[in-house]
């Protein structure tokens, strides 16, 4: 009788964990990335230069504002 109370409370406590480490992984994912983000504005010139142009500051923004629009 035991053991149709302990498989129901034993599969319960898997999903609530599986759903609560979720959402802290999630969260620990969204501060990683707010504080270390892929790529920024220093990156986009060096990638041009290595490129051989001379990327000017209105080109630097098209490439951040099309990087942050594909992100939302």
């Amino acid at each position: 009788m035991s053991y149709l109370i302990a498989i129901p409370a034993i599969i319960g406590a898997l999903i609530v964990g599986l759903i609560i480490g979720f959402f802290v992984a999630r969260k620990v994912f969204t501060r990683y990335l707010e504080k270390n983000p892929p790529i920024n504005e220093n990156m986009v010139r060096a990638m041009m230069s290595q490129m051989g142009r001379t990327p000017s500051e209105k080109q630097v923004r098209q490439v951040m504002n099309s990087m942050n629009a594909q992100k939302k």
